[in-house]
């Protein structure tokens, strides 16, 4: 029963956590951290900050919590199909629709992060940074094997990785998920499109 009851009580304190970042994240992404305040966000869900208190202490602790979330889903996603196996060349054609569909997923988180990187703290700026550094390191050594796998050699694994990453992260500006382009279709022609970029580079 206790054990029971304690269980309740970790999924209410989930679920206010992530009500209050799903309406820290909209705030940020429609108005900007800097035109958002605590008072916002506690509007949007109809509370008082109290209530946003218990999970954040303030509203840098949102945004790097916000930006957090992109960067992880990314990594998970790599992470996942490193876990397979597979040859690589299979691990790259695997990997990239995945990583194009997470980038969608958390399109608003990718964003915010981009646009709001100068109002993060140094701490979390230096975090962060640490987190995209270990994603691109291990795209970059998914690009070295694949390649190898395929008898040929990059000339520039790194500048290859950040093109990928880049133009990747980029959709989260212009992807509209009420246009005419799905996110399969957009993961399929991506991922065209980069083992092109890889070929081309060998």
């Amino acid at each position: 029963m206790h054990q029971s009851k304690l269980k309740v009580r970790e999924e209410v304190v989930a679920l206010k956590r992530q009500r209050t970042l799903d309406a820290a994240t909209d705030l940020f992404y429609e108005k900007g951290y800097t035109n958002t305040t605590l008072d916002d966000v506690a509007m949007r869900l109809g509370v008082t900050k109290p209530f946003i208190y218990t999970n954040f202490g303030s509203k840098s602790d949102l945004l790097v919590a916000t930006c957090r979330i992109g960067v992880r889903s990314a990594l998970s996603e790599i992470d996942w199909v490193l876990a397979q196996g597979d040859p690589s060349i299979t691990m790259l054609r695997r990997f990239v629709p995945k990583y194009v569909a997470s980038v969608l997923r958390t399109q608003k988180n990718i964003a915010i992060n981009i646009r709001e990187e100068k109002n993060l703290l140094p701490e979390h700026a230096e975090e962060l940074a640490a987190l995209r550094q270990n994603f691109m390191s291990r795209v970059e050594s998914l690009l070295i094997e694949a390649c190898k796998n395929e008898g040929s050699t990059l000339t520039d694994p790194r500048v290859t990785a950040f093109a990928i990453v880049g133009a990747v992260s980029w959709s989260t500006f212009w992807f509209n998920p009420a246009g005419p382009l799905s996110v399969e279709n957009l993961s399929e022609k991506m991922t065209d499109i980069i083992l092109n970029l890889v070929k081309s580079t060998t």
